[in-house]
């Protein structure tokens, strides 16, 4: 059963850092790219960083230098380490394997307060 479960939302001030976590189904982990993506209220969802099979990351423009995706692939997880906290990046975090049309999580909210 292909499964994504995310944790570690909450509700952080700002400045502050928070670490979600995805874990994997192994045969979707290890065939697949892993991404973060978030909501915010009344905006589209959008790709936060991905990370390739082989490791390499990429980030959006807005969490550049703030933001670190991971993987470990002995535990069959992705990692999202947040620090820097804006209230803008409030959202609903949500994992992702395998692009747009491929397998997400359930979400995890993140509340940034100012």
């Amino acid at each position: 059963q292909v499964q994504l479960v995310e944790s570690g939302g909450g509700l952080v001030q700002a400045g502050g850092s928070l670490r979600l976590s995805c874990a994997a189904s192994r045969i979707i982990f290890s065939i697949n790219a892993m991404a973060w993506y978030r909501q915010a209220p009344g905006r589209q969802r959008e790709l936060v960083a991905t990370i390739t099979s082989g490791g390499s990351t990429n980030y959006a423009d807005s969490v550049k230098g703030r933001f670190t995706i991971s993987r470990d692939n002995a535990k069959n997880t992705v990692y999202l380490q947040l620090n820097s906290l804006k209230p803008e990046d409030t959202a609903v975090y949500y994992c992702n394997a395998g692009g747009v049309t491929g397998y997400w999580g359930q979400g995890t909210r993140i509340t940034v307060s100012s």
